[in-house]
Parts: C-alpha cells; sequence; structure tokens
C-alpha cells in the first residue's frame, strides 16, 4: 500500500515536468525492466494489492496493454473479469433471511422422510408441530430426502405386511445308530419364527406329507401361502390338499434354497443345536427328542429377529432367585425366577 501511495505521489508531480523529461524516464524505466526480466528466471509474484492497481488502471486507460512488460495483456484481462465476476457476486448476495433451524431437528425431518416415504411436507410438518417443534412447512420440504419417481414403500415393510400369512415346509434327514435314515417333516410360520409341526417317518410319501398339513393347521388357521422346494414327494396329492385347505402352494426356483431360507435357517439350528449332538437309536427316539427341542425353540430360546424374544413371548421375571432347568438332558437350560 504505501508503494502505491508512493506512486500516486510521482504521478502527481510527474504533471509540472516537461513532456521531454517524462519521456527520458520513461525509457530509463522500460530499460530496466527489460534488464529485469533477463536476471528473473522464475515467475513474477504480484500481490492483490498489484492487481488491482493494473486492473484500476487498465480501466481508465485501456491503452497500456500495448506497454506491459512484466505480464502478459491476456493476464491482465482475465484478472479484469475475474473481479467483475466477484464484485456483482457480492453485489448480489443474500442480505439475510429465515436462520437455519437446529442440526437436531434437520434429521429429525430427513428422517421421518425415510421411515415414511408416503409422507409429503404437511404430514410430517403436522406431526413435528404435535411434537413441539415450530418450524414452517417450506423448511420441511427444504430437508426432506430427495427422491426419483413416486413414492413407494421398502421390501422390509412389503414382507412385514404379508409375512403373517406365509408359512413354509421342509424335509430334512437324520441318520441313526444302525446308519438308517430317518426323514424329519418340519413347518414353520414366518411371522414369529415358531415352529407349528414337526414329525418323523422312515417313508416319507405325498399321502403322508397331505396327512401332515391337515394336522398341522386347523381349517380356520391355515396360512394363505406356503413355501416348498421341488422335490418329487410333494406330487399332486399334496397340491390337491393345499389347494383344499385355501393355501396358495409356492415353490421356489429350482435350486435355489436360498429362496426357502426361514426353513433352511431353522433345519441348520436343529442340527447344531440338537441332533448333532445325540446318536439316535430309532424314530421313536428321534420323535421324542424333536418334539423336546420344538417345546424349547418355541417357548423359550430366544431370537435375534424377535428382539431376543422367544416365538411364543416369555414375560419379563424381575424378581426372585434364579433357578436353572435342563433341556434335552443338559444340552440346554432354561433359566426362570421363582
Amino acid at each position: 500500500m504505501i508503494a502505491l501511495l508512493c506512486f500516486v505521489l510521482a504521478d502527481l508531480a510527474a504533471s509540472f515536468k516537461s513532456k521531454s523529461r517524462l519521456e527520458a524516464e520513461n525509457a530509463a524505466l522500460r530499460h530496466q525492466l527489460i534488464v529485469l526480466r533477463r536476471k528473473v528466471q522464475s515467475r513474477v509474484r504480484l500481490t492483490n494489492n498489484d492487481r488491482w492497481f493494473f486492473i484500476q488502471l487498465y480501466r481508465w486507460f485501456p491503452s497500456i496493454l500495448k506497454v506491459l512488460t512484466i505480464i502478459r495483456p491476456e493476464t491482465l484481462v482475465r484478472w479484469h473479469r475475474a473481479g467483475f465476476c466477484r464484485y456483482w457476486r457480492w453485489k448480489s448476495r443474500s442480505p439475510g433471511g429465515r436462520p437455519q433451524i437446529e442440526t437436531d431437528l434437520r434429521a429429525l425431518i430427513r428422517q421421518m422422510s425415510v421411515e415414511n416415504p408416503l409422507w409429503g411436507a404437511p404430514r410430517i410438518h403436522g406431526e413435528l408441530l404435535k411434537l413441539g417443534f415450530e418450524v414452517a412447512q417450506s423448511s420441511v420440504a427444504k430437508y426432506m430426502v430427495k427422491r426419483r419417481g413416486p413414492p413407494s414403500q421398502g421390501w422390509s415393510t412389503f414382507l412385514r405386511n404379508h409375512v403373517p400369512e406365509v408359512a413354509a415346509m421342509d424335509l430334512f434327514v437324520v441318520p441313526t445308530i444302525g446308519f438308517d435314515l430317518l426323514y424329519a417333516f418340519i413347518i414353520i410360520r414366518l411371522d414369529r419364527r415358531d415352529l407349528v409341526w414337526i414329525n418323523v417317518t422312515t417313508n416319507p410319501t405325498a399321502e403322508w406329507i397331505a396327512r401332515q398339513l391337515t394336522e398341522a393347521f386347523p381349517w380356520n388357521q391355515a396360512p394363505r401361502y406356503l413355501l416348498r422346494d421341488r422335490d418329487r414327494i410333494y406330487g399332486t396329492i399334496v397340491t390337491r390338499r393345499l389347494r383344499a385347505m385355501g393355501i396358495r402352494d409356492k415353490p421356489i426356483a429350482p435350486a435355489s434354497p436360498w429362496q426357502n431360507s426361514f426353513a433352511e435357517r431353522l433345519i441348520g439350528s436343529i442340527r447344531r443345536e440338537c441332533v448333532d449332538h445325540i446318536v439316535v437309536l430309532g424314530e421313536a427316539h428321534l420323535h421324542r427328542i424333536l418334539r423336546s427341542y420344538a417345546r424349547y425353540y418355541n417357548d423359550i430360546r430366544t431370537h435375534r429377529s424377535l428382539d431376543k424374544d422367544a416365538p411364543v413371548s416369555r414375560p419379563v421375571q424381575r424378581t426372585g432367585s434364579i433357578i436353572s432347568r435342563p433341556i434335552l438332558g443338559g444340552l440346554h437350560h432354561h433359566y426362570i425366577r421363582a
């Protein structure tokens, strides 16, 4: 800034000098610049004040482009345009407005928008008013999650609304002490993961499967859909029985056991927690073991998918001494307060 002030004073003093003297000084200054350019190898460093000075001088006297030495003329023009953009950006800045709402409230608006895809700004605004938040509806619309296309529910919501009417069935094999094969048949409801039916046979047939379905579901408790794999044992007799009971048969795709994941998961739990640790003596022995495990599975065993509750909900006991009761000969235990 001091250098600019000195320049202004020198410029004022130049008005009292003769024309020939000014021309001689200009020639001396230009030659000094030429000498300096030969010495300086790197790029000349200019401050913002230097740039502002050249820009203002260019605005008043555009002809200085012809005598510029240390910078290129196009560089000065670029500086001028950048200054023009910054000036009008500053000129058109927002003078103020409504203050931003709190971060927690913005997060709550986004949470409501994500959890309720069918809600618009008026509905979310109404909920916020009932929660004691004084906020404009336009602000709610501003901080909502932007979506492409019409609002739609997620797959998890769709499945939760339909899962009470869906059940799944499957067969698995258990070897005996004499190397014979026993077949266990299970049916599970997907809503509470409860094991509806379990039975054992040495020779599963379509007639036997149809009889199990009749015994598992009373006429007023049959599910709307029943998942199964494409085993040949589910023949015409089974499909007719399902149709007569008002159940829609839903076979999975070939070689896609993951589509019947609930039944496969249950079979894995039965193996890991029961039959893999027991030598089965015969059909009656396996039947008794699986019945005992089914009672443990439905009434006692907690499930992560049920928020650590059992399929048949267990009450929370807070008082009394803790008692341990063995299940399956001590393979598992039930802890209660008495």
